[in-house]
């Protein structure tokens, strides 16, 4: 069976995906939402990699990108948030579950990092 993070995060790419399509159509929308296209399926595509690391470093490194790429998506959603482009409850929903896969990702390293 799947690792539940990788399942959570795959589901949140997809919520991401469902998200950007139903935006009304902008330029600015179209600009935002192809940065969080990006950023917010990277997240559960990285952490697919760190599940497969080839040592702890490489574990602790990816699940970096994985938190990089976290912090980058929710940048994106405030945006559209904030501007008025897409409908803030929709935001607040994704913006909860992204802060709560940052807040997973950073204790993960923290454990990985202190068996070092």
């Amino acid at each position: 069976m799947k690792n539940d993070l990788e399942l959570r995060t795959k589901r949140f790419a997809l919520d991401v995906i469902n998200f950007v399509a139903s935006v009304k159509p902008s330029r600015p929308a179209d600009v935002i939402g192809r940065q969080l296209l990006k950023s917010g399926t990277s997240i559960g595509a990285n952490y697919r990699e760190a599940t497969r690391a080839e040592s702890r470093n490489d574990f602790i490194h990816k699940l970096a990108i994985c938190e990089k790429e976290a912090a980058e998506t929710e940048y994106w959603i405030e945006l559209f948030a904030e501007s008025h482009l897409a409908p803030a409850k929709t935001c607040e929903t994704l913006l909860k579950e992204c802060r709560e896969l940052i807040a997973i990702i950073v204790a993960s390293s923290r454990t990985a990092k202190s068996h070092l």
